[in-house]
């Protein structure tokens, strides 16, 4: 099969048409943009386009000009609001973090040994547009609950890390729109959030268009809160914009959710973000974009508002996108960044708030509506009423819970960028703990309790306002500024915790102010993990268990003997607002970021060699992947055999776990092979920059049920024709060593959760060559084909169940003389009794681009190709 090779491939190489130029002169300065006005006069009135697709439009006008061509798309979608037709996006800018960032860099290392090897430029690869990386990801909570917490952590992290980050500070000289956010700084969204979005982009020739960009985590949306269009991305694609590829897609539709009214008083932005995760989840925006508007956005803070966009790919939206408007340039204000040209462009543009936007679809929720709530025990969708959390639990309630029990909170985490961002809930949240420590209340002994802003500026204002020693007075000490318990870095659970966990068979539960509480992904000894908003994670803390009506029964009692009901410390929202008031200054944003990308002496000493090419030392952290192998091509698969049969909502976190690395799973055999020892393991997620770790950990979850081993859990399979039950990793070597393909398949929603590329690297390396599913997640389709991995879709009707597939199928997939976005494929399915049957499958490339990079073998081995 003869590749497709894609013409104008970089964007430095495309000539724009300039007929849409105008000129916007503001303080004496002339700048020019791409107007959307202009090109009204072509396709018609565009002032109710949606917001988001006024952008994507804006980006067309400025990379492609108004050729029929470029243009048809927009106008199919404001005739049907729908459209089948593909579109190129180019972003402004790209953001990382380092779980996701050092293998996207060590892939770019890679690019440049591959083409330094055939006597070309090392510096031919490099990033064409900015490019921000986070350090934020690899703080643990190791201590807890003492002053000392902090510092501790802070420095295991730089001695687990040190290679990692070493790494980061090679790319940093080596790369030129490449910067590094040191560790300790905060998380990736909330600094975006804070400090790196303008809202409104400029360049060196005066061009102004909007602030966009691209994220290697799937939170990425969060900034759509500002007004800025952004959407979460795997390595493999953000590589390939970072290299001047554009990104393809269909023009989505656009849900329109209307908020009317205002929030009651004691509910929080959290519990109105849960409960939209439940409502869109419901309706169905995979592979959408929403726009939020109506007149319940005059309730709502920017802080609000990031968290309601934070949390887009729990309810599967590619965005959840808020209009610019006087709220957005307060914020810009108050956080120390330029309003005017903002303000001067959006209104120019059409991109100010204005009247209701003609969406696909439209949806309406009242803010009065929205109670207090969890979400959990599983899913960031399943919300619970505080009153019904104890029944979610599904466990018979103990008669004593005066000590560890069935129902147990071990883990109390105010942490993520979802709430930690808001100083409405981390004030609530210090407000409460300061009335319980007055009332006599504390946390109960089993909890591990923690407090990891996202920002620093957080520590400013607890500190101004004299909360933070009311949350150490209850255990709430910091422990870092990063993700820690959000993406399973809790940390160990303290000896006598754990043996009482083990020796009963105890289900205990976690309680975070987080974004995700899939299985197995907070912490390996917890089986339920509930999402709530930072006061209640206290309160929780407080109460020491799941199974209570905190709308009816007692947190505890006080010196006196009376009962103590969060009703009587939860802190009204004239009190909240009044603390903010009075403790958050635009001093604190601006002072903090002055010096954001120095860093701490650790960081500055860090050895750095000044080279274009990277010198691969020996290391368990970073190796040289093979994924620019030069012989790859694409061929139907035949004789392939099933590695794994997997249900519904299959994550990320299942395909390639973040957290733990046991000892006597392969990756930890691996390890221990290398002279690593177990208490220098660390995490997967800090060893993605090795391959052979990588690759060993692929489906390693211990929560995973293959349905090929359905009396066990965890990463095992069957190995046909022997029937022998392996480690996955294992029986792939063996396939590979047999020359045998292999295929995944599975239920519902196949890919959900983060972002994470390895997800798609790993089964590459395993030897999958096509996964068959009921549907996929947006993000993980695209890193599959990125890689190079074919994704399919049963037809209506038809599922692994209906098919009666057992793992002893063989699979001949035909993909006939060339492959085509959308096409239909045969499978033929060879059953163990010798029985064959024919299926049809749909592949789901949707793109011309897509069936070039997957033609090539993925996105890398187009780009080395082209760079060769």
């Amino acid at each position: 099969m003869k590749p497709k090779v894609l013409k104008n491939k970089k964007a430095k190489e495309e000539t724009p048409v300039t007929s849409y130029r105008q000129t916007l002169h503001l303080n004496g300065t002339a700048y020019t943009y791409y107007s959307l006005k202009e090109a009204s006069k072509i396709l018609g009135d565009l002032s109710r386009l949606p917001y988001s697709l006024k952008i994507l439009l804006e980006n067309t006008l400025r990379f492609q000009g108004d050729s029929p061509e470029a243009l048809a798309p927009f106008a199919a979608w404001l005739t049907n609001r729908t459209s089948s037709q593909e579109i190129t996006f180019r972003p402004a800018r790209i953001l990382m973090q380092d779980f996701t960032g050092v293998p996207a860099v060590v892939d770019l290392a890679a690019m440049r040994a591959a083409v330094t090897e055939k006597g070309g430029d090392p510096a031919s690869i490099n990033p064409h547009i900015p490019v921000d990386l986070v350090i934020d990801h690899s703080v643990t909570v190791d201590h807890f609950a003492t002053a000392e917490a902090f510092g501790y952590n802070v420095e295991q992290e730089v001695k687990r890390n040190h290679e990692r980050y070493a790494f980061l500070k090679w790319g940093q000289q080596a790369f030129t729109n490449f910067r590094v956010v040191p560790p300790g700084t905060g998380i990736c969204h909330q600094v975006n959030l804070e400090y790196l979005s303008r809202v409104v982009w400029t360049n060196e020739r005066n061009e102004i268009y909007p602030d966009t960009l691209v994220g290697l985590d799937s939170h990425t949306p969060m900034v759509n809160g500002l007004g800025v269009l952004a959407w979460g991305v795997g390595g493999i694609e953000a590589e390939a914009a970072m290299l001047g590829q554009p990104s393809s897609m269909i023009i989505p539709d656009v849900v329109g959710l209307c908020l009317k009214g205002d929030l009651q008083e004691g509910v929080t932005a959290t519990d109105l973000v849960l409960t939209i995760t439940q409502m869109l989840r419901t309706h169905g925006v995979v592979g959408k974009f929403v726009e939020v508007y109506g007149p319940g956005l005059a309730h709502l803070t920017i802080a609000d508002r990031a968290t309601i966009s934070n949390m887009a790919p729990e309810y599967g939206a590619t965005c959840a996108l808020f209009p610019i408007d006087e709220e957005t340039l307060s914020y810009l204000r108050f956080t120390g960044r330029e309003t005017q040209l903002v303000e001067a462009y959006a209104k120019a543009q059409g991109l100010w708030e204005a009247e209701e936007p003609l969406c696909t679809e439209t949806l309406v929720l009242n803010l009065g509506d929205v109670e207090s709530s969890v979400a959990g025990p599983k899913r960031p969708q399943d919300r619970v009423l505080l009153k019904n959390v104890a029944a979610s639990c599904n466990i018979e309630s103990p008669q004593d819970t005066t000590s560890l029990h069935n129902g147990a909170v071990v883990i109390a985490a105010i942490t993520s960028c979802t709430n930690t961002s808001n100083p409405f809930v981390m004030v609530a949240a210090g407000l409460l703990a300061r009335k319980a420590f007055a009332k006599g209340l504390r946390c109960k002994p089993w909890v591990k309790t923690s407090l990891a802003p996202g920002s620093q500026v957080v520590s400013d204002y607890f500190e101004k306002a004299d909360l933070q020693k009311d949350l150490d007075a209850l255990g709430f000490y910091l422990v870092g500024y990063g993700c820690t318990t959000c993406i399973g870095n809790s940390g160990p659970l303290p000896a006598p915790i754990t043996k009482t966990i083990e020796e009963n068979s105890l289900s205990v539960a976690a309680v975070l102010s987080g974004n995700r509480n899939f299985e197995g992904r907070i912490h390996p000894q917890v089986t339920m993990s509930y999402l709530a908003s930072p006061p209640l994670v206290v309160a929780y803390a407080l109460a020491g268990t799941m199974l209570i009506d905190l709308t009816k029964d007692p947190l505890g009692q006080d010196p006196e003997g009376c009962d103590v009901f969060l009703k009587d410390i939860w802190p009204t929202t004239q009190e909240v607002k009044e603390v903010i008031k009075a403790a958050l200054t635009p001093e604190m944003f601006t002072k903090r970021y002055a010096s954001v990308f120095e860093g701490d002496k650790e960081w500055a000493d860090l050895p750095v060699s000044p080279s274009q090419a990277y010198g691969w030392p020996e290391s368990t952290y970073i190796k040289c992947p093979p994924f620019c192998d030069q012989s790859k091509g694409v061929t139907s698969i035949k004789g392939a055999r099933p590695l794994a049969i997997l249900g519904d909502s299959i994550t990320t976190d299942h395909i390639s776990p973040a957290g733990v690395i046991k000892k006597d799973s392969p990756a930890g055999k691996y390890l221990v092979s290398q002279g690593v020892e177990e208490r220098h393991f660390n995490s997967y997620g800090s060893r993605r920059g090795n391959y052979e770790v990588m690759v060993r950990g692929t489906f390693a979850n211990i929560r995973l049920h293959n349905e090929m081993t359905p009396e066990l859990t965890g990463g095992v399979t069957r190995h046909m024709p022997s029937g022998e039950i392996r480690t996955i990793y294992d029986a792939a070597m063996a396939y590979q060593r047999q020359g045998i393909p292999l295929v995944v398949i599975a239920g519902k929603e196949y890919g959900s959760g983060s972002s994470r590329d390895w997800a798609a690297k790993g089964p590459l390396l395993l030897g999958v060559r096509a996964v068959i599913a009921e549907t996929f997640e947006r993000i993980h389709r695209s890193n599959l084909i990125g890689m190079g991995i074919l994704p399919l879709t049963f037809m209506e009707g038809m599922t692994r169940n209906s098919l009666g597939l057992e793992g002893t199928e063989v699979f001949d997939i035909d993909l006939g003389s060339s492959v085509t976005p959308g096409m239909t494929v045969t499978a033929q399915i060879t059953r163990e009794d010798g029985r064959q049957e024919t299926i049809p499958l749909r592949c789901q490339i949707q793109t011309d681009l897509e069936v070039t990079y997957y033609t090539h073998g993925g996105v890398l081995t187009y780009i080395t190709r082209g760079e060769i």
